[in-house]
């Protein structure tokens, strides 16, 4: 192989590490109240008492955050999350990059910063299940959809040196304030202001419902994304080459808008509208459930040296 190839292939394996990892952080908080690397087999005392948090959304979050991060084509000076109620995955992110640790002491890179990392998410005088203020770098509220753009836009104002990527989801584009966002580009998109790097979350459903945009075609959604004046760049999968390729051209571009296809739901038992919060309710008291929560956990190979890496 050669040095530019072997580059490449150390990037793209940065980067699916970084997904397992924070996928696997992402159940954890939303599960575990101890046990939290998986040492031992689970059991009842293992889970939380009351399970709050959305993972449907968290793995596509996961994807577009460690493809931004590691990227070579994307600078990134900020990060506006839209579907804030994948939190999960952005305070999984920020546990990585150390950046929780610069306003909580506790969030150590290390098994006690994990345990508190998992056992304070969405829980009293802890981490709420959503993003919010006390979270680095969060400037939307994360139980209201629809502002993320307009932030990014706003956030890139006068400041021609920044890179600000944004995440949409595709049931938050279906509001009014998201739609009218668009729009900014023609009044924003100058070289006045920084660029902002717009990236749909196509999942296809919202809640327990699918979503307008999951129906539509790519011709259609490029079609619409255009007629905005945006350059369109599908990512069909939620593989690292495919999102590193879209970040190669959307460099060329003026205005790219990228669209990330992903499974709602990837890695859980339940996928789609049965994943979009909890997908699995009641493994606090369940054997069955228990033991699927053992084997979803156990399919992320995760070691505490990966923490690290």
């Amino acid at each position: 192989m050669t040095d530019a190839g072997g580059h490449i292939s150390e990037k793209y394996d940065k980067i699916r590490r970084r997904v397992r990892v924070a996928d696997y952080l992402s159940v954890a908080q939303i599960y575990l109240k101890d046990n939290f690397a998986l040492e031992r087999p689970l059991v009842f005392g293992d889970v939380k008492p009351r399970l709050l948090g959305h993972f449907g959304t968290c793995h596509g979050i996961n994807v577009a955050y460690a493809n931004l991060r590691f990227s070579e084509y994307f600078k990134m000076s900020d990060f506006v999350l839209g579907p804030g109620h994948g939190f999960p995955a952005l305070n999984a992110n920020l546990f990585l990059d150390q950046k929780l640790a610069e306003v909580d002491e506790r969030a150590t890179l290390d098994y006690d910063g994990m345990a508190h990392l998992c056992r304070e998410f969405s829980w009293p005088g802890g981490f709420p299940s959503h993003a919010s203020p006390m979270t680095p770098g969060v400037i939307t509220e994360g139980g209201e959809l629809g502002y993320a753009l307009g932030a990014a836009f706003g956030l890139a104002l006068g400041h021609p040196e920044k890179n600000v990527a944004v995440l949409i989801g595709d049931g938050e584009l279906e509001t009014a304030t998201a739609l009218a966002s668009l729009n900014l580009v023609k009044l924003l998109g100058g070289p006045a202001n920084g660029k902002v790097w717009p990236i749909l979350h196509l999942n296809g459903y919202k809640i327990s419902g699918p979503t307008i945009y999951g129906r539509k075609s790519d011709h259609e959604l490029g079609s619409l994304f255009r007629g905005f004046g945006y350059m369109p760049i599908f990512i069909q999968d939620d593989t690292a080459s495919s999102f590193q390729t879209a970040l190669l051209k959307a460099r060329g571009a003026t205005h790219p808008f990228l669209i990330l296809k992903s499974e709602k739901g990837f890695g859980s038992p339940k996928r789609h509208q049965d994943a979009h919060q909890v997908p699995l309710k009641n493994p606090k008291n369940d054997p069955k459930e228990l033991k699927m929560l053992e084997k979803w956990l156990a399919l992320y190979h995760f070691k505490m040296e990966d923490l690290y890496d």
